[in-house]
């Protein structure tokens, strides 16, 4: 069997605004995405009997519901390839903490098999069956930070440069996204921006008060972190980040966090390493 080890970066939100609701129930969302070094590890390797597998991967979740699995099955569907393939995911970024890791690592699946496979799909399409999926899946596809709009797919790739890191904190609870999109007194009219906006106002997550109030742990930590730097929620989920202009000064601060919660401090990454990997 063909084997090789593939990337799956995380990502932040630097801002989340919710500017309206459609008719089928999703949201219209403004967003910057944050490519980080964060990264869960797929080991990959095609079988020859079209069996999907996954001997390793997140705990608590089942094989046919793991996104990697799904992306690799709906790959298969759409382009009728007879190979299989055996997923094993060594997991680093947490679940539930709106870091975007189950869609990275289905992101990571679509690409790397397109090229074990040889399937040969160009990156729209790739990202076009990923959008099925989950809302995320297509930034990682594209593998650039980027401005987003709809739902998340509308994707303009954006230069945020790589000299920023981040303290990130898990504050050990998972945040299910449908329950905060759900949440009655979740905004969503807030008025539509522009990444030039962005740039002059930092923005603001609109999910962040829902959370916060709903996962008292979630505002610990904001407010734990909110004393050293700005901290903001990323996503929906439960992490939480703040922005320093060294590597030094997010070190520090990583440091000191409470032996209770969980810290990184990672990088921030305009090009994503799975196309780094894709290129090799």
């Amino acid at each position: 069997m063909t084997a090789r080890l593939w990337p799956a970066p995380a990502k932040l939100n630097l801002m989340l605004h919710v500017v309206g609701r459609r008719a089928d129930g999703y949201h219209e969302l403004q967003t910057v995405f944050q490519l980080i070094d964060l990264c869960d590890r797929l080991d990959i390797r095609v079988r020859d009997d079209g069996v999907i597998a996954r001997p390793d991967g997140p705990a608590g979740v089942p094989e046919d519901a793991d996104l990697a699995v799904r992306a690799a099955r709906a790959l298969q569907q759409a382009t009728g390839c007879p190979a299989g393939a055996e997923i094993r995911i060594h997991k680093r970024i947490p679940m539930g903490g709106g870091l975007g890791g189950g869609s990275s690592d289905a992101a990571t699946v679509l690409v790397a098999l397109n090229q074990m496979w040889q399937t040969r799909l160009d990156p729209p399409q790739i990202a076009a069956i990923g959008a099925k999926l989950g809302a995320d899946v297509p930034v990682f596809v594209a593998g650039s930070s980027a401005w987003a709009e709809g739902i998340g797919e509308k994707l303009v790739p954006v230069t945020l440069g790589t000299e920023s890191w981040y303290v990130v904190l898990f504050p050990g609870v998972a945040v299910p996204t449908a329950a905060v999109f759900q949440a009655p007194e979740l905004t969503r009219n807030s008025p539509p921006t522009t990444m030039r906006g962005f740039l002059e106002s930092g923005g603001r997550n609109d999910c962040e008060p829902v959370v916060r109030a709903r996962f008292p742990a979630v505002g610990e930590a904001l407010d734990w972190l909110g004393q050293h730097a700005p901290a903001r929620l990323t996503g929906t989920g439960s992490c939480v980040f703040a922005k320093f202009s060294r590597a030094a000064d997010a070190e520090r601060i990583a440091a000191r966090v409470p032996d209770t919660w969980r810290a990184w401090v990672a990088r921030g990454l305009d090009t994503s390493p799975l196309l780094e990997e894709l290129a090799r």
